[in-house]
């Protein structure tokens, strides 16, 4: 957890009337994709600028960068136009929670001392109008992908990372670019279609966490690149998001209802 981080006064949120709330994840900027980089990242902000005007809240759960380290005085370059909007949000009092994935892990706080963005590394329980909700990014949960969940705990390392500093930027982002693309342990590589429910591992682990706690409404993730919705069971359902590469999806809450959306006029 960076130093400095807020304490966290809002994981009670009351929704007013005529208000919603935004999930979105895996734009994955910088990358190229269905569409350029730099389209996506207009239309996200032109998203943000549609929904500014009911959006009581956005949670942005991770991989919003391919790639992002933070230096003590540096960060990626590029991103402007998004960075800026958050900003223009935030400072209209809409409150924005970002939950890091595997292609962002090494922020600090930038977005928190910048944006005012709290920012998390492991999922939270949100009460949400009364209903809980399990939010995160969802890399490294449930069964499986052990090498993965290995290289996680060396890159969440804060030794590695403060090492990893001694780099010149235009070396270490450029070393974390390359890894963020190529090397598919970190980057992940993603079914195309829902392989069955017993083989999703976000599913499975949402199916073992409501053992030890029933009364979670929803369980929200990203990561997985496939927009999903799939009951647990008479109470709980599991969601993911999608993402901005391929998908275009997001999920919305208003009125104690969840839906997931498709982004139009593309």
């Amino acid at each position: 957890m960076p130093n400095g981080m807020p304490e966290i006064k809002h994981k009670n949120i009351k929704v007013p009337a005529g208000k919603k709330v935004y999930f979105t994840s895996d734009h994955h900027f910088g990358l190229p994709g269905k569409i350029s980089s730099r389209e996506r990242e207009a239309l996200f902000v032109k998203w943000l600028d549609d929904i500014s005007h009911d959006a009581h809240a956005v949670f942005i759960l991770g991989d919003m960068f391919d790639f992002w380290y933070e230096y003590k005085l540096a960060i990626p370059k590029g991103f402007t136009r998004v960075l800026g909007k958050l900003a223009e949000l935030t400072d209209q009092g809409i409150q924005i929670y970002f939950f890091v994935g595997n292609h962002d892990m090494w922020m600090r706080d930038y977005f928190i001392r910048e944006l005012n963005i709290p920012i998390f590394f492991d999922p939270e329980i949100f009460i949400i109008d009364n209903q809980k909700f399990l939010l995160g990014h969802g890399d490294g949960l449930g069964p499986g992908d052990k090498t993965y969940k290995m290289l996680k705990k060396l890159f969440r390392n804060p030794l590695a990372q403060w090492s990893y500093r001694w780099l010149h930027p235009d070396i270490g982002l450029k070393v974390a670019k390359y890894l963020s693309q190529k090397n598919k342990l970190i980057s992940g590589e993603y079914d195309k279609a829902s392989k069955g429910k017993d083989r999703e591992w976000l599913y499975l682990y949402a199916v073992k966490f409501l053992e030890k706690q029933p009364d979670i409404k929803y369980f929200i993730f990203g990561h997985r690149h496939l927009p999903l919705q799939i009951p647990l069971n008479d109470n709980s359902t599991y969601f993911n998001t999608g993402d901005w590469l391929h998908h275009f999806t997001y999920i919305v809450y208003e009125n104690g209802e969840v839906e997931l959306k498709e982004l139009q006029n593309l």
